[in-house]
């Protein structure tokens, strides 16, 4: 199975018929060059945040990943890898839905009319080498076979194409754009203000303005409004019941909706 868009962006693609995880895959992968990407549309062990089982429709959704030699980047500047993977997934989103509402929800997933139709994954390799950052994109999923209440898929809101061509074209976009942001974080050592990071974060994130609930790890929660992503790439939440400022690393965000 051929994906000449995305080939013409990464110097090596590896097309996979079937994985547990492309994350865990390229994470094991020896000698694997910038940006390769390793690829499938039958995944059936896929993770995400907080250890989370990512469910995907086989040969309906893609899964991806993408490895990101670190470079020049200082080790403390990596927390803007995942920011920039969610910024330049709802470009390459909306560039197959140009009138769509296309959205980013602290910190990367895609959401089109508000259900989700894009999550992200980055890990670490233990040398701190490289980051390898993963995409679950439901593609051409019915809504009788989507995963859960809160998700959608492309082909729900009129991209045209099978579930292959669609996977070439949102691969290839993004892996595009994610090379060009860290390029340039890379260029500015690391500095999210000088790099332009901060700025695109804070422009594409959808969550800033909203009444949210963030469900902390270690079970606590946090209800307020998020006013802000600081220059560490953090959620900025003012409590509803204090008033205080809290700085959110990781977190599960949800958008809160008042009748």
């Amino acid at each position: 199975m051929d994906f000449p868009l995305s080939a013409s962006v990464s110097p090596r693609l590896v097309v996979l018929e079937s994985t547990g995880s492309t994350n865990a895959d390229l994470l094991a992968a020896v000698d694997e060059p910038h940006l390769a990407t390793w690829l499938t549309l039958d995944q059936s062990a896929g993770r995400g945040r907080l250890g989370r089982r990512w469910e995907t429709a086989p040969g309906r959704s893609l899964a991806a990943s993408v490895l990101l030699r670190r470079g020049d980047l200082p080790v403390d500047s990596l927390g803007w890898v995942p920011l920039l993977a969610g910024v330049a997934m709802r470009a390459s989103v909306r560039g197959l839905l140009p009138g769509g509402d296309v959205t980013l929800k602290w910190p990367n997933d895609v959401q089109v009319a508000g259900g989700k139709v894009c999550g992200l994954l980055a890990e670490l390799r233990p040398d701190a080498s490289a980051v390898v950052v993963g995409a679950g994109v439901n593609l051409t999923v019915p809504a009788g076979e989507l995963p859960t209440p809160t998700s959608t898929s492309l082909g729900l809101h009129g991209a045209r194409g099978t579930a292959h061509e669609l996977a070439d074209a949102v691969l290839s976009a993004w892996v595009s754009g994610l090379a060009r942001f860290v390029a340039d974080l890379a260029a500015a050592r690391g500095d999210a203000v000088a790099s332009g990071a901060l700025s695109l974060v804070r422009t594409h994130c959808a969550t800033l303005g909203r009444d949210v609930r963030v469900e902390l790890p270690g079970g606590a929660a946090l209800v307020g409004e998020a006013v802000d992503v600081d220059e560490a790439g953090r959620l900025v939440v003012r409590s509803a019941s204090t008033g205080g400022l809290t700085a959110v690393a990781s977190g599960d965000v949800t958008h809160l909706r008042y009748e």
